[in-house]
């Protein structure tokens, strides 16, 4: 049996890993966030899938975006780090590092552009 903490499609010890790698590797060049995992789609059925997000209770993008954004605020907290979901210049989902720490307000929890419906530079989905 495998002992490591896994929340819904997320390995807490693989983010761990990737997030110690991305600051290891990030060049100083003022990027906001790395782009820890891409899950090569942007269809609403593939990201349930590889999440393992079963228990979403409307299969919409709306419902979808709700739960990534829980998902990315419990894996923050748990990882001590500001993790956000959104999607790559390919047009896939991913799970970004922030970089810069901004002061977060009650209304937004990810301050960063490209956060599912969150603050300035929201991602619509058609």
């Amino acid at each position: 049996m495998d002992d490591a903490a896994k929340i819904y499609g997320l390995c807490l010890e693989r983010l761990k890993y990737q997030i110690k790698n991305a600051k290891q590797r990030k060049n100083g060049n003022g990027d906001e966030s790395i782009l820890l995992e891409s899950y090569d789609t942007g269809e609403l059925d593939d990201i349930i899938d590889i999440l393992e997000l079963y228990d979403l209770e409307e299969n919409t993008y709306d419902a979808l975006r709700n739960k990534l954004d829980d998902l990315a605020y419990t894996v923050s907290i748990l990882t001590r780090e500001t993790l956000f979901f959104g999607f790559t210049g390919k047009g896939f989902l991913g799970l970004f590092l922030a970089l810069k720490e901004k002061p977060l307000d009650s209304s937004s929890p990810f301050p960063l552009p490209k956060v599912f419906g969150r603050g300035k530079g929201d991602i619509k989905f058609t």
